[in-house]
């Protein structure tokens, strides 16, 4: 069956979109990504929405990307899984993992357009996630973070067994950032034909969040 992932270009949409394609019964054929009212950004992390085309391109997945207002978000993605239903699009994969709040309103909007929800992450442990995502080779950075709880030095950290282990030390901090602590951007990893090469970026505060703004990358070519 054909479906859909609701995509940020972090770490867990990539993970559920992984897990998801294990399934032989399942065909992944659009990534639906929302972005601010003006275009240039994801709505949930602020990635540029051009980089996440050229995420997109990477992997080899057609992404569909929505102009948003938090107001009128529920409404706009309703409107574009109805076209996506008319591409034969049956199934919307999700990458949540607990929270409750969330599942019901993907359960809700599914039921109300007429989509199964897949949801690969639900209710599994945060660590073994991690080391899930770090052993099948996907690589991800740090781009946002929550200024109270996490420094400008985070950005830009890969997710990697060192990251995790600094994270515990912490222990006021979701493993996974479930709660908005932190976003991430995956750059590589089985779902990529090619590697995300950051060549240009700065860090910025904005409203008690840091923010790594890349301004330039480019597309690189992996040999093996």
């Amino acid at each position: 069956m054909k479906a859909f992932v609701s995509w940020s270009g972090g770490k867990e949409t990539s993970l559920a979109c992984y897990r998801a394609m294990q399934d032989q019964d399942i065909k992944v054929a659009y990534l639906l990504n929302m972005v601010s009212e003006d275009g240039r950004h994801s709505r949930s992390h602020g990635v540029s929405s051009a980089l996440l085309r050229t995420q997109a391109d990477a992997m080899g997945i057609p992404i569909i990307q929505r102009k948003t207002t938090w107001e009128n978000y529920e409404g706009v993605f309703k409107k574009a899984v109805s076209e996506l239903k008319k591409e034969g699009i049956k199934i919307g994969i999700f990458g949540d993992i607990d929270l409750r709040e969330h599942r019901d309103w993907i359960e809700r909007v599914c039921g109300e357009t007429d989509i199964q929800p897949l949801l690969p992450l639900w209710g599994k442990d945060r660590e073994r996630l991690l080391k899930e995502f770090i052993r099948t080779g996907f690589e991800a950075l740090v781009v946002a973070a929550k200024a109270d709880l996490l420094g400008r030095e985070w950005l830009g950290r890969r997710i990697d067994e060192e990251f995790i282990k600094d994270l515990k030390k912490l222990g006021n901090v979701d493993l996974c950032g479930e709660k908005g602590e932190y976003h991430t951007l995956a750059i590589y990893g089985p779902l990529f034909k090619k590697r995300i090469e950051i060549t240009k970026s700065k860090k910025v505060l904005k409203k008690n969040h840091w923010f790594l703004e890349i301004l330039k990358w480019k597309l690189k070519e992996q040999r093996f």
